[in-house]
C-alpha cells in the first residue's frame, strides 16, 4: 500500500444528507472536479468508503 491516495469530486454532494456534506467537506472537496491528495490513513478511508459514490479514489 503506498504512503498517500488521491481522490477527486466527480458527483455533486447537493442533495445528500449533512453528513455526506460535512465529510466532503472535511476531505476539501468543495467544488466539482477538485483532486486532493492525502496521507493514506484508516480514518482517510473511512471518510472516502462514506462517500464513495461521489468520488473517485486513485492510489498515488
Amino acid at each position: 500500500m503506498s504512503d498517500t491516495i488521491t481522490f477527486t469530486l466527480v458527483k455533486s454532494g447537493i442533495g445528500s444528507t449533512k453528513k455526506i456534506q460535512a465529510t466532503l467537506t472535511g476531505l476539501g472537496l468543495t467544488r466539482m472536479e477538485k483532486t486532493m491528495t492525502r496521507k493514506d490513513t484508516p480514518e482517510l478511508r473511512g471518510m472516502l468508503n462514506k462517500v464513495a459514490h461521489l468520488v473517485r479514489i486513485e492510489e498515488a
